[in-house]
């Protein structure tokens, strides 16, 4: 793994997913945009975290960066959840 790539991965699956709450607020301005507000921040949050951890690897570089690339889709599919769950209500 390359940490070009995996900077990029980053960037670009929690934008899309970022991107879809606003999609999601902007087509539905009814709904409890606060919900979503608190989810794209953790959405940021996450990105935030990723990256730095990305920044600063620790011991044997391949098996750091498979674990990151894996905290980070799990951490989008809990964030996926929680945006199912707000849309929901």
């Amino acid at each position: 793994m390359n940490l070009r790539v995996i900077k990029k991965d980053i960037e670009y699956f929690i934008g899309e997913f970022i991107d879809d709450c606003s999609l999601f607020v902007a087509l539905n301005p009814n709904q409890d945009t606060d919900a979503i507000a608190k989810i794209i921040d953790e959405a940021v949050d996450l990105y935030n975290n990723l990256k730095d951890k990305v920044n600063h690897p620790e011991g044997n570089t391949k098996a750091f960066y498979t674990a990151v690339r894996k905290e980070m889709f799990e951490g989008i599919d809990a964030l996926c959840e929680k945006l199912s769950a707000a849309i929901s209500k």
